[in-house]
């Protein structure tokens, strides 16, 4: 039987990386490491193999099918708390504008407005479309009639990693499935 793995391009095999107790590194972005991160990795001696494409490389001495699910042999502890990145911040308020709930033409609003002396942290900075945030201008929620759905808070990892649960990304090999918690109908 033909298998899809034969032809594809090794740029296209990266290496789902669990940490050393089989839980992903990160769900968003998911931890992938491209191939040849992978296979250095793997002869370095700092992870396991746990499943692999059917797609091989070759060496003039060695042959190897790419690794397509890796762990790595030391604990990697997680830090608490997220960067504070425009994505980040997506993902915290579930990419919904906070003033009307919808999901497209996303940027970010100070709910203290600099120019009121605002400043840039997860307690002032909300995800807004670009129509609420033109709307509300200047001016505070309050002062624009404008309630925000949720108060902003500085969430930690594991705030976001379950919220990245919701938002699986686009491409997720069959190997991967035993180690990631998406549902299977998000997927198609």
């Amino acid at each position: 039987m033909f298998h899809p793995d034969l032809i594809r391009h090794p740029d296209g095999c990266p290496a789902l990386v669990l940490n050393a107790d089989y839980t992903p590194l990160s769900y968003y972005p998911l931890s992938v490491w491209p191939w040849q991160t992978a296979i250095k990795a793997v002869f370095l001696d700092r992870v396991d193999i746990v499943a692999h494409y059917e797609r091989e490389v070759r060496s003039a001495t060695v042959a190897m099918k790419l690794p397509s699910v890796i762990a790595l042999k030391q604990y990697v502890r997680p830090s608490q708390f997220p960067a504070f990145t425009r994505f980040n911040l997506f993902l915290r308020d579930r990419f919904a504008c906070q003033y009307c709930g919808q999901p497209r033409d996303l940027t970010f609003d100070h709910v203290v407005p600099r120019a009121q002396g605002g400043r840039t942290t997860w307690e002032n900075v909300v995800t807004a479309c670009a129509p609420c945030n033109l709307r509300k201008g200047g001016r505070t929620p309050k002062q624009a009639s404008m309630p925000l759905h949720l108060e902003p808070i500085r969430p930690t990892n594991w705030h976001l990693q379950e919220h990245g649960k919701r938002f699986p990304p686009n491409y997720l090999h069959d190997t991967w499935h035993d180690w990631l918690y998406w549902d299977v109908e998000l997927e198609a």
